[in-house]
């Protein structure tokens, strides 16, 4: 059996775990992730060490928002400001003497998902990663699209708001509305505070969407705005792309109350947009939850080293 360490590296958490070339996850765990390289990469070369003294590890697989190179050079890091413009995959690589692989968050979740998920059978799909900000793994023939610089797929800087001459424009995408930590969590919070600055904040979406269904006059229009957000990115994939699957990814795809609450709202978005509607009439547009659920990137970290 062959044994390999897969980190999983978002905005707010890092997920990582011993996996085999099966795509079995013996273990796994998290821990809150660094804002600084020097931390997060003393982290993995820890946890990396530290599974070596059990079994022999022959490579470890990385994702993380943002672009990156075939090297693993972060170009961008999302939310991460201390992996911009750094060579995470060379330092690792020099630091563990092992073979490194690191892809792009989306990316590797539409590469399991393809692998062990709700893509193995289909060659067109896009997957996108809900969480502190967007990502989206775009697959067309079967093969990752990456564009001409690799950062095809950062769906999230999309806009689709107004304008604010007063701000950075970034603060009127997606990013910014329909991601789950930047825009559902945040939007609620900043509403929370203008109704009294006194309440404690809240950071958990599943609380957010509960106080939502108990008609909380707070939660609630926040909440149909981040529905109304996603469901509108949706309809703009399937006009640019016209993929055969959606799929949703990031821990609130595991949230069957979400899922159930965005169909809705696409099929009531499909029937008012006329050639959305109309071409509905001939095919269907499939949106389903990522089949590997919150575990997709940790899986498509390693996919790739399984066949070196």
């Amino acid at each position: 059996m062959t044994y390999y360490v897969g980190f999983d590296i978002g905005g707010t958490t890092t997920k990582y775990g011993l996996l085999d070339e099966t795509g079995k996850i013996i273990e796994h765990q998290k821990y809150d992730t660094f804002k600084d390289a020097e931390h997060n990469v003393q982290r993995i070369v820890e946890i990396v060490q530290d599974y070596q003294k059990k079994q022999k590890i022959a490579a470890v697989g990385v994702d993380c928002p943002g672009i990156v190179d075939q090297n693993g050079f972060m170009i961008t890091a999302g939310a991460i400001e201390g992996l911009y413009d750094f060579p995470l995959g060379q330092t690792l690589r020099d630091a563990l003497k092992l073979p490194v692989k690191v892809e792009n968050d989306a990316n590797a979740a539409a590469i399991a998902e393809r692998w062990l998920g709700n893509a193995r059978d289909i060659d067109n799909y896009v997957c996108l990663v809900l969480g502190t900000g967007i990502g989206g793994g775009i697959v067309i023939n079967g093969a990752v699209y990456r564009g001409y610089h690799g950062l095809a797929g950062e769906i999230g800087w999309e806009i689709t708001h107004d304008l604010d001459f007063q701000d950075n424009f970034e603060s009127g995408s997606l990013n910014f509305s329909a991601s789950v930590v930047t825009g559902l969590v945040r939007r609620y919070n900043l509403s929370l505070r203008e109704y009294d600055p006194s309440l404690p904040e809240e950071q958990d979406a599943a609380t957010i969407i509960g106080l939502a269904h108990d008609d909380d006059f707070i939660a609630r229009p926040i909440y149909q705005q981040f529905l109304s957000d996603v469901t509108v990115m949706l309809m703009n994939l399937i006009g640019t792309f016209d993929p055969g699957r959606i799929l949703i990814g990031g821990g609130i795809s595991a949230n069957d109350t979400f899922m159930a609450d965005l169909q809705k709202t696409f099929d009531e978005y499909i029937r008012r947009h006329h050639g959305l509607n109309e071409s509905a009439k001939h095919f269907h547009y499939d949106i389903q939850p990522a089949g590997l659920r919150n575990n997709a990137g940790l899986l498509g970290a390693v996919y790739p080293l399984t066949l070196a």
